[in-house]
């Protein structure tokens, strides 16, 4: 664990339920459920993560399914999967990375620009 983990759920932990907390959390094992903190969650590479995640910054190397909503940003590293609908102001996905499905590139605090009134 690294000095600011501050809980680490290791490859033998399967976890069911609701998450949350400060600082930094990495999942080794399987979660599923809910996680919210505007910390860092960091799935570790033999993770298996299905649900809905609304975090500060997401480090994946493992498999995630669901729903990821990110504050600060998003890194897919090599042997990172996510699948399902990600919105991020910051995507940064590594060679070998893989992401299906739809990602919205805008900051949650800020709405998306409206298109200019047509005129007629």
């Amino acid at each position: 664990m690294g000095k600011d983990e501050i809980a680490y759920l290791g490859s033998d932990t399967v976890y069911e339920g609701k998450l949350s907390f400060k600082g930094t959390v990495r999942i080794e094992g399987r979660f599923t459920g809910d996680i919210v903190s505007d910390g860092t969650l960091n799935v570790g590479k033999d993770a298996q993560v299905r649900g809905t995640l609304n975090v500060g910054e997401l480090l994946l190397s493992g498999h995630f399914n669901g729903e990821v909503v990110a504050k600060r940003r998003v890194v897919v590293y090599g042997s990172g999967v996510l699948e399902g609908t990600l919105q991020t102001p910051s995507l940064l996905t590594e060679e070998g990375g893989v992401i299906e499905g739809q990602i919205t590139m805008r900051n949650p605090a800020k709405p998306a620009a409206k298109a200019p009134a047509e005129q007629g």
